[in-house]
């Protein structure tokens, strides 16, 4: 057993299959929370699945469990082979894997109880907050080590944003969930709001996005069998990302009485947030220009490359939503629930699923079992995630224009019943793909066929 933990990119694949379990966990909850949008005597008298508590599950399963988890096992791969030398520590980063993933099971474990902090996004308990910054710092300790005995002079900027995604992470994470205060992990009062939105924003921002930006980085240039656009433009987007997207996320709470300074900078950084993105999907799309064939030809790649899209449609999206006058209509309804649905799954979900198939076979030495079922789970997560996008923002539209005319909550819920029976229809497609993608994963690493010792060598050279 202990050589099985010094095996090397063992890690690495255990994160990547755990990331697909967990997708589908997170989907299963999904789907039970939009049929009780619906039908809320589903399921009665379980105190433990009810939509106050299914709903955080879900949601932090998906984004650290699905997206986070997937894709720290693709950087645990593509990290050393950048580097040209073997992780520092397999047995840290099994280490890594068993604490982060104890976190996550807290959720549905914890939230299904009553245990949990209350703040969205930042609802694990104190316990498992401690538990899941010890996995990070033992994840910064295991890749600055690895960068700091590496053969590659290098450091492509795929290390950069790995690297730097837990380093944010150590500092923002402790500061959003006030973990110097266990008992409550919150502030008194409206000051609360200002905490819990900084990680409530940059768990997407400096967690999810350097995370899937970085394994784009590293995938598409290979698949385009060609080098990155510029290199140079990748790291003035790196830079900038740093820079604008700490302090937006202000403008989930415009209309309370915070400063106007602050007011002020969240909106302007939010707008400005196009820079970055910009940066990032054209310097991806110009590295693909004129290789199409191997790009969309290719299932992980075509997953990317519409994770991608959805990256530059959410991000046209979100600075637009930040302006005040426009949020009058678009917040604190189901606009803003399609928004986060089209950022973590369309982006970071899409990016994590083609990143983890391209780089399945290269930890396994196995064939990925079948295309056919990549492309039927793309299929299946695209319909249900554009039908999402589509009925979240008619009735996020329905809603805010009623209240913004004056017109009472309950008297708008009748219009948006249609809306919520497609929801919870179109999250079967979701969660089929989930399921169809878990045993694509495990028959892969089951039956997938054997790369020859050629087909295996040419692909990590290719690193």
């Amino acid at each position: 057993m202990p050589k099985f933990f010094d095996k090397p990119q063992s890690a690495s694949l255990a994160f990547m299959v755990a990331g697909a379990f967990w997708f589908v966990v997170g989907a299963l909850y999904g789907m039970i929370s939009a049929i009780h949008l619906v039908s809320p005597e589903f399921l009665p008298n379980v105190s433990w699945l009810v939509f106050g508590r299914e709903r955080p599950v879900h949601v932090n399963t998906m984004l650290y469990g699905f997206v986070g988890t997937m894709l720290i096992g693709c950087g645990l791969y593509y990290t050393p082979a950048l580097l040209r030398t073997r992780l520092w520590s397999e047995r840290l980063a099994w280490a890594s894997f068993f604490l982060w993933n104890i976190t996550i099971l807290s959720g549905p474990l914890g939230f299904s109880f009553g245990h949990t902090q209350g703040r969205e996004y930042n609802e694990y308990i104190w316990s498992a907050d401690m538990i899941l910054m010890v996995a990070v710092l033992l994840l910064i300790c295991n890749v600055v080590m690895t960068i700091a005995n590496r053969t590659e002079e290098q450091l492509y900027v795929s290390v950069w944003y790995f690297m730097a995604t837990f380093l944010w992470t150590a500092g923002n994470y402790p500061l959003g969930n006030v973990m110097w205060r266990p008992a409550t992990g919150a502030m008194p009062g409206l000051i609360d709001s200002l905490f819990l939105w900084f990680w409530g924003h940059n768990l997407p921002g400096l967690l999810i996005t350097p995370l899937a930006t970085g394994a784009a980085y590293f995938v598409i240039p290979r698949m385009a069998r060609t080098p990155l656009n510029s290199h140079t433009l990748s790291l003035l987007g790196f830079w900038l990302l740093i820079a604008l997207y700490s302090h937006i996320g202000g403008h989930h709470v415009l209309q309370s009485p915070i400063p106007n300074w602050l007011k002020a900078v969240s909106i302007v950084d939010s707008v400005a947030m196009v820079v970055p993105v910009s940066i990032v999907v054209l310097n991806l799309w110009l590295t693909a220009r004129q290789r199409g064939r191997l790009i969309w030809g290719d299932p992980a790649a075509r997953l990317i490359m519409a994770g991608i899209a959805w990256y530059l449609i959410t991000c046209i999206q979100g600075p637009v939503q930040s302006l005040p006058y426009l949020q009058r209509v678009t917040h604190f309804n189901n606009w803003t629930v399609g928004h986060a649905h089209i950022a973590m799954l369309g982006f970071g979900g899409y990016i994590a699923l083609g990143a983890m198939y391209h780089i399945l076979p290269l930890v396994t030495g196995r064939c990925i079992y079948s295309n056919r079922l990549v492309n039927l789970q793309f299929g299946l997560i695209t319909f249900g995630l554009t039908g999402f996008f589509i009925v979240l923002t008619i009735a996020g539209l329905i809603q805010g224009n009623a209240w913004n005319n004056g017109e009472t909550v309950y008297r708008v819920l009748p219009q948006l019943a249609p809306y919520f029976i497609s929801r919870a229809a179109l999250g079967v497609f979701i969660l089929t793909g989930a399921s169809v993608g878990f045993y694509n994963v495990v028959m892969s690493i089951r039956a997938g066929r054997e790369l020859s010792v050629g087909e295996l060598q040419r692909a990590e050279e290719a690193a």
